[in-house]
């Protein structure tokens, strides 16, 4: 398969949200990067649409239509009939002379391929005699089942899509033309990449209005009616069985739209629980209008339903049925190459995400697959790893800095700006003789502290660093630090028992003390010696003096 969706590095923020919108996990996380995994992608543009940093890119085929034009053969436009919701109250008489502004050498609606369509499901149910038929006008829908559901391939209808039959019928009446086929789904370049020599390039939306932006084309808001336009309803949920004779009384006829739906009924017919119904599958919930590449991509289904509604008219398309053979369109399985685990192996993943017991299996969601098995086997396959796992992170780092929180030896109390405490550690707990953190939680820090402290932290913002206080009450010195973290509001108090040190430091004090006394003994003593002798010993008594003066100056400055 040809990539048609593809990763702006350097936009991928690893937030997860794309393989929470996958519906078939088709995206495998390397260094931090979403990578879509081609050959499993259905192409439903979930992930484009969800991306919030615009990392998923759609293939532009404005260019390759530039050079289409340039060549000199007649090119066509199929449009979708998704234009009217996409472009409001713009028909297709006024896109028809915008498009050819740009070159175009007609524009047709895609609805006339629906006709055809349309008619060749009615002649299945009445001729083929077949039990189950799915409608094969969506690609997602068909690659989904060719896919995932290979067993269900057989109930596909073998009809081609209507961008397809229309194509062809344009080039059975202009057989030198080129055909584009413009739309609100990226699955379509993949089919007319697949299907070749029908659709010769597939624009978006959203590629088209850029391009006449560029041009300095505007759309004229004219409005046209045509009641042989029945096929108009195909882009709604519904809308291919709204332009059907559903005339066998043998037959359920139904529309599932959403792929997830679509997964289910499936599911149902593998089990053999479905039998004689004509199934309209589309994997955009709301059909077409909710397109990938509806421009803006604006989610108005009300307002796009009355839109298509009332622009569609009663009759057919007035198009020549072509014979069955040549609208035949094969589909075959694709193989996935996906190796599955054992059970051991699973198990052993689900350990490595501290997934120790079915209990810790919380099947939250939020790395995308619906449980932790599915994960462990996105693991296994390499398209995830274990760190994708936010509860098993949390844990984690809670488990980490409760460590620390426990083990460090200085005491840590939290307080809310209303000074209540509101976590306090063992450390801290020990310092003020506090027998469990629950005898204090939630009580205002006045009850076992002087909240001065805090109050002056909280008015001044700056905090209080190294103040040392004596706590009368506890019988400790203790060096504080007081934080104030504006973001979470929250006053954080580091707590250093420094009551050995100031013991030490006051017994040291006492010693000097005493050392200076006796030094004033010896001084005066010698002092009353000297003055007894002073004529004997003269400078001598001098010196002595200033030496012992010394002497206590040194031991007072310790």
């Amino acid at each position: 398969m040809a990539k048609f969706l593809t990763l702006k590095k350097s936009n991928c923020k690893n937030c997860y949200k794309c393989i929470r919108h996958c519906p078939v996990k088709s995206i495998r996380f390397s260094g931090n990067q979403a990578h879509i995994i081609d050959n499993e992608c259905i192409l439903c543009g979930r992930c484009f649409v969800a991306c919030p940093q615009n990392a998923k890119q759609i293939v532009d085929d404005t260019e390759k239509v530039k050079v289409m034009l340039q060549s000199g053969e007649p090119v066509f436009v199929s449009l979708a009939p998704s234009f009217i919701a996409n472009y409001d109250g713009v028909g297709i008489n006024a896109m028809r002379e915008a498009l050819m502004k740009l070159g175009f050498a007609g524009v047709e609606e895609t609805a006339i391929g629906a006709t055809i369509v349309k008619t060749e499901y009615e002649r299945m149910i009445r001729e083929d005699n077949r039990n189950i038929i799915i409608s094969s006008c969506c690609h997602s829908v068909n690659l989904l089942i060719q896919k995932y559901f290979p067993v269900a391939l057989q109930y596909l209808a073998d009809v081609m899509s209507p961008m397809l039959a229309h194509c062809q019928d344009i080039k059975r009446r202009y057989p030198n033309a080129k055909t584009v086929f413009i739309g609100p789904c990226v699955a379509k370049k993949d089919e007319a990449d697949h299907y070749t020599g029908l659709t010769d390039a597939v624009m978006t939306f959203e590629e088209l209005t850029n391009w006449l932006n560029k041009e300095g084309i505007e759309l004229k808001k004219e409005s046209d009616q045509t009641d042989e336009s029945l096929a108009r309803f195909f882009p709604v949920t519904g809308g291919v069985l709204k332009t059907m004779t559903q005339d066998n009384p043998d037959f359920t006829y139904m529309a599932i739209d959403g792929v997830e739906n679509c997964i289910e009924a499936l599911k149902d017919i593998e089990n053999g629980v479905i039998s004689h119904c004509f199934i309209e599958m589309n994997a955009c919930a709301g059909g077409c209008i909710s397109g990938p590449v509806m421009e803006k991509y604006h989610r108005t289904p009300a307002k796009d339903f009355i839109a298509v509604s009332r622009y569609a008219g009663k009759k057919d398309f007035d198009v020549p049925q072509p014979d069955p053979l040549r609208l035949r369109k094969s589909f075959s399985p694709i193989d996935l190459e996906s190796a599955m685990p054992s059970e051991t192996e699973i198990m052993g993943i689900l350990r490595q995400m501290g997934k120790y017991r079915p209990t810790q299996e919380l099947n939250c969601g939020s790395c995308g697959y619906n449980t932790c098995r599915e994960k462990a086997i996105a693991i296994y396959q390499g398209k995830a790893d274990a760190s994708m796992c936010l509860p098993y992170l949390k844990d984690k780092a809670e488990s980490f800095s409760d460590s620390i929180v426990r083990n460090t030896p200085n005491g840590l109390i939290v307080l809310n700006e209303n000074l209540e405490v509101q976590q306090i550690n063992a450390a801290a707990r020990k310092i003020m003789n506090i027998r469990a953190a629950s005898d204090v939680l939630g009580e205002p820090v006045v009850r076992i502290l002087d909240p001065m402290i805090f109050m002056n932290a909280l008015e001044s913002r700056l905090g209080i660093i190294e103040q040392r206080e004596y706590l009368a009450e506890y019988k400790r010195y203790v060096e504080q630090t007081v934080i104030h973290d504006k973001e979470s509001r929250l006053l954080i108090c580091i707590m250093r028992d420094v009551t050995s040190e100031e013991r030490e430091r006051e017994k040291k004090e006492s010693i000097s003390r005493q050392t200076i006394e006796v030094a004033d003994k010896v001084v005066d003593k010698q002092m009353r010696i000297v003055q007894e002798i002073a004529s004997l010993l003269g400078e001598t008594a001098a010196e002595t003096k200033i030496a012992l003066s010394k002497l206590k100056e040194s031991i007072t400055n310790e």
